[in-house]
């Protein structure tokens, strides 16, 4: 059943425990720090309520569902989950990392599965085929913290002191459920969520059994709170002077857990560390959730390019020919990530029962790029726009003084534009390349798949080194060592 934005922000106001350092945030929807994130959020459920959007829906059983819920046994569903990608990551510019169809398409891709969780023990497979059902029936925003705090990085300074570290872990169990407290990081967009999701990304030792928890709990379960980074919103005088900041922070928390207790029917795994990592590459999961991670690169570096062009004219220097030559470079990694992205639908793999995932090495290979690329794309921009931010009027307060208002009109024009047209999109550009909100993105966008070595370990697993080994060790045979022939 689909949900309207109406009944999201209904659904979000429910006494969750969120922090702004000592302030406790009544309610998210209404907070000066969250609540245009939240009309954001709404306007996604709105948009895939609409029966015109038939994109970001699909029908099963007579009911209609959210296309990020959609198990895919063909290259034709693989296509259609990713047009419901790139029209949500189109509504928000491509800045929402983990907007609700991230998390969702990992759930799905587990379905496929279940004998993974029964591996560690039976039943853990049907809870996760009946909780992708609950997401999926309730239309609910299922978010995600699944790294342990920095701190633990040191597991020495624990051990020698006989303390247990801060992460997440198990403390005590009964025939009811589990107990769990500690901490996670870091929930992106979990303050506009219903559920959250604990697992673990990293390996584990094997004796970390009590942190090798995957389970899933509502956002506002009893004990659990959410400690928010300072807010950009909340900084935002205005849609005009801080546009993106405005609408589309996501938000990041790291997640504390005091004593929450989890039911069986939500615990997926336990006490088995390697599995606790393995299930998110044994699977599709991985492929699932950052082929959504690549649509919405995509459809960001689609609006940077325009952005781009825009500033170059508004300089006057759209027509200087090493201009046009790096901006016709932008157009084709724009164009190379796009190809990017459909080579991972056009060569997609097999998975056990007759389902199909997104190619993993394309996958990564686009993952890899993303991470590589984005630092010097908006210092193009940002060599673009040169001092261009420095020299507009503090604010648009200007306009409201005639004598101001006039010496603006009259000193700040160009044939490419007006004073106040200029000074709006000079504004927007900073947010891609000077703000706080730009330096959120640029950290974003190098680490929100890990450190760039784990992305190319995954670079390295899916390398088909027989094949290319094959290649070489075979041409080396056609030819013989001098001296040696006959």
């Amino acid at each position: 059943m689909l949900r309207s934005g109406k009944d999201h922000l209904d659904s979000i106001r429910d006494g969750r425990a969120v922090y702004i350092g000592k302030e406790r945030v009544a309610d998210v929807t209404t907070h000066p720090a969250f609540r245009n994130g939240a009309r954001t959020m709404a306007a996604i459920y709105d948009a895939k309520a609409a029966p015109a959007n038939t994109e970001l829906w699909y029908e099963e059983g007579g009911e209609r569902f959210s296309t990020h819920f959609l198990q895919a046994r063909t290259r034709e569903a693989l296509l259609k989950r990713t047009m419901a990608h790139r029209r949500i990551a189109d509504m928000t510019l491509g800045l929402f990392g983990r907007s609700p169809d991230h998390v969702a398409s990992f759930v799905t891709a587990f379905s496929y599965m279940p004998e993974v969780f029964d591996a560690v023990q039976k039943g853990f497979g049907q809870n996760v085929v009946d909780y992708y059902q609950y997401l999926r029936k309730n239309d609910l925003y299922c978010c995600y913290a699944v790294l342990p705090p920095q701190s633990v990085r040191n597991p020495e300074y624990y051990a020698e002191r006989k303390l247990h570290a801060p992460t997440l872990r198990v403390v005590r169990e009964d025939d009811g459920g589990l107990v769990i407290s500690g901490m996670k990081m870091l929930a992106t967009g979990a303050v506009f969520a219903n559920e959250i999701w604990f697992g673990n990304i990293h390996p584990l030792a094997p004796d970390q059994k009590a942190e090798s928890i995957t389970c899933a709990v509502p956002i506002n379960a009893p004990g659990l709170s959410l400690w928010s980074r300072k807010p950009f919103e909340r900084g935002a005088a205005s849609q005009f002077e801080s546009p993106l900041a405005w609408s589309f922070d996501e938000t990041d928390s790291m997640v504390l857990c005091k004593e929450v207790k989890v039911p069986w029917e939500r615990v997926f795994v336990h006490n088995a560390p390697e599995i606790s990592r393995n299930i998110y590459i044994t699977t599709p999961a991985h492929s699932y959730s950052n082929h959504q991670s690549t649509v919405r690169f995509w459809s960001k570096l689609g609006f940077i390019v325009g952005l781009a062009s825009r500033v170059a004219k508004a300089t006057g220097a759209e027509k200087i020919p090493a201009v046009q030559e790096q901006l016709g470079r932008l157009a084709a990694q724009e164009a190379l990530i796009g190809g990017l992205v459909m080579a991972q639908i056009q060569n997609c793999e097999p998975w056990p029962g007759g389902f199909v995932g997104y190619n993993r090495r394309n996958l990564y290979a686009a993952l890899n790029w993303c991470i590589e690329s984005y630092s010097p794309i908006v210092d193009y921009l940002r060599e673009l726009c040169g001092g261009g931010v420095f020299q507009m009027p503090a604010d648009a307060s200007v306009i409201e003084d005639r004598e101001l208002k006039q010496e603006f009109e009259t000193y700040w024009h160009t044939p490419q534009y007006s004073p106040l047209e200029r000074m709006k999109l000079f504004k927007l550009a900073w947010e891609f390349i000077g703000s706080e909100f730009a330096g959120r993105h640029q950290t974003y966008e190098k680490f929100y798949l890990g450190a760039a070595f784990t992305v190319r370990a995954h670079n390295f697993r899916e390398a088909p080194w027989t094949s290319f080994h094959g290649r070489v060790d075979d041409f080396m045979k056609s030819y013989d060592v001098p001296g040696t022939a006959g």
